[in-house]
Formats: structure tokens, sequence, C-alpha cells
């Protein structure tokens, strides 16, 4: 068989569909092996879809903005014309003698008639509709733009979620001077010993994981009937790019160090800024953090990603006054959010949890003595 189908690679976890966004390669255009031949768009990522032959790319059996699934044909590569395709003609032939003056008076005569040519009109450009001001003012403009793929789908996702869990979030603040103060001391010696620079995150990430071991309902999720329990947390990590938010995910952060979890961070976030993100970096996340304090945010409530059954979101440092031992003082305080589903984890789990995460960060020794 002289075809090779064009097919729909593996999404990530839980994605049963996307978006076909753009053909690359026009039908019965020329396609080598590894050439990028089209653009799908899933909830979370976008994914080139390459030739595995070589060929002409002969059918397209699906369109811009059409929905396709994974394993799916959505075009078909003829072999058999690469094998009997003529290779293109070298610009010079070593036999041929070439008259410098007439190709030199060639050249300018094209180029008068290029100066002599009228300007082609340029296309014209799409508008937005004008509508008037209704006290006879200033035209006021309204544009449409059709919604993405992935901003549909994220549409969908968070009204699901929504629909689904019983969610509820609670509040509390942390002090963050240790913290800051230790990345003070230690910072220079991190970076040059680990290549690494330490944020915040990866005090979050721990934060998170030590007081996990202690509410394994935090980091369980509901499928069907049955409540499923994680042995080990993998903390997806949002990521705010151009096209919308990703969370990628940091497999096994009770078992990684400082150095690998900010390491792990900083990788992860590259390539989804960049578009290079795999639908394994996907998957199977138990738990979320997101940090909307990057934006300025002071407050706010994280919605779940499902169906995992808790995110906890970080905020803004601001120096603010707090009563310490009678005195008023001030310090960096952040504001922390944890969403939960109430319907597996009870309000005092998800208190004590992010009680936890509060003095994990407070007093960082207290995870060093195993306290």
């Amino acid at each position: 068989m002289a075809d090779v189908e064009i097919k729909v690679p593996s999404l990530g976890e839980s994605e049963s569909e996307a978006t076909l966004v753009a053909w690359l390669k026009a039908e019965g255009d020329d396609v080598a092996v590894d050439d990028v031949l089209a653009e799908i768009e899933s909830d979370k990522i976008t994914m080139e879809i390459t030739a595995l032959d070589a060929g002409v790319l002969k059918a397209l059996h699906k369109h811009a903005d059409d929905t396709v699934e994974p394993g799916e044909v959505i075009g078909l590569i003829d072999t058999a014309a690469a094998k009997s395709a003529k290779k293109p003609a070298s610009k010079t032939k070593p036999a041929e003698k070439i008259d410098s003056k007439a190709s030199a008076a060639k050249q300018a005569e094209a180029t008068v008639e290029k100066i002599l040519e009228k300007p082609k009109a340029a296309a014209p450009k799409k508008t937005a509709p004008r509508v008037e001001h209704a006290s006879g003012g200033a035209d006021r403009l309204e544009e449409r733009a059709a919604m993405s793929g992935l901003r549909k789908r994220v549409a969908t996702r968070l009204k699901d979620a929504q629909n689904t869990a019983a969610m509820l979030t609670t509040f509390n603040e942390v002090n963050m001077q240790a913290v800051m103060d230790l990345r003070a001391r230690y910072k220079d010696k991190f970076k040059e010993r680990h290549g690494a620079n330490l944020g915040f995150m990866s005090f979050f990430v721990k934060a998170c994981a030590h007081a996990a071991s202690g509410f394994p309902a935090i980091n369980a999720f509901i499928d069907g009937e049955e409540i499923v329990y994680h042995n080990y947390m993998d903390i997806g990590v949002a990521v705010s790019t151009e096209k919308g938010l990703v969370v990628p995910v940091l497999r096994d952060v009770g078992q990684l160090s400082f150095s690998e979890i900010e390491q792990g961070v900083a990788s992860l976030a590259v390539k989804a800024r960049d578009g290079g993100l795999v639908p394994d970096d996907l998957k199977g996340g138990t738990f979320s953090i997101t940090n909307g304090g990057v934006f300025g945010s002071l407050l706010s409530t994280p919605i779940l990603n499902p169906p995992q059954s808790a995110i906890l979101g970080m905020h803004s440092i601001q120096k603010r006054p707090v009563a310490e031992n009678d005195q008023i003082v001030i310090r960096p305080m952040m504001y922390l959010a944890l969403t939960y589903d109430h319907r597996l984890i009870d309000g005092r789990e998800a208190v004590q949890f992010l009680v936890a995460v509060k003095e994990y960060l407070e007093q960082p020794g207290m995870a060093l003595l195993d306290l």
C-alpha cells in the first residue's frame, strides 16, 4: 500500500479530543520525513504532527477548526510519489554559458519595469463593525473574534469542575520572613552549586508534600463511588502562556530535593512558554499550585483542576503590621487559599492542611527535624 495514514497522536490524560488548528502543508505538496504537517490544540497544549514517511500529501480528511480524536486519520501521504518524483534541476548547468552583458541588461530592464509598475492595491483589511455613539459623538468600535479551541475547552473544563465538585475555599496567611531570610542567605551559593535560582516555589512544593502526608484525602480523588489514594504526590504547577494557562506536572515531589524541584519547575515553564510540552508532561497530577502573586493578586479563590480534589493558591507578598509577642511589627505576609472538593475533604482536614503548610513555611527547620 503506497498511502500512509496521518494520525492524531495520543493526547494528555483525560483528554479525548483536540482541535485541528492548521495544516502547514497543502494537498499536493512534497513531504519529507519529520516535516511538520499540521498543528493540533487540546485544552492543555499545542502539538505538531510530523511526517513519518516522505512522499506527497495526497488527501486532507480534516480541516482547520475541526474536532479530532487520538488515533483518528486526518490525511494521507502517497509514498510512491516520492520515489517517482523528479529531482529539482540545479540553478546553473555546468555546460551552460552565461552571457554577463545580456544578464546585466535583463536585470536593468527588470529594475526599470518595477519602478514604472503601479503599486498593487493592498488587500482590504477586515474591520470591526462600527457602532455610532448613542449621543452622536465619536464612533465606537466593536470587534468579534472566534474563541480558540484551547479557550473553549478550558472554559468547558472549568465549568464542569464547578458543576461536579462541591468546591469550597479556606484561607490563611503566612509570614514569609523565614523563607526570605533563607533565600537571601543562600541563593548565591545555591545557584553556584546547582545552576538554578532558589525561588519560592520549591518551598511551597515541599510544604505541600510535607503537609499532605498527614492528610491523604488532599492528595486523593473521587472515581465514581470509590476514592483513589496515592502514596506519591505529583504536583501540577500552573504556568501562564500566550495561549492560556497550562499545568505541567512535577513528579514524586516528596522525593525531590530543593534543587531538583527548582530545576524541574524551570524546565517545565520554559517548555510551556516555548510550546514544547508533550502529553506526558501534563498527565496524572494529584494536586496543583497556582501563583497569582506574580501578576499582583492579593487574594483569590482558585478553581480545581479535575479530577484533583485540592489546589493551593499563592498570592503577592506585602509588608503588613502584625502582632508578635504583644508587639506590632512589620512582616512580609502572603495570603494562602486552598480550594477543595467538600465531597471528599472535610473542612477540618482542609484547614489543618493549610495550617501545616503555614507552619512549614514559617518554621522550615521543623521539617528537617521531622517535627
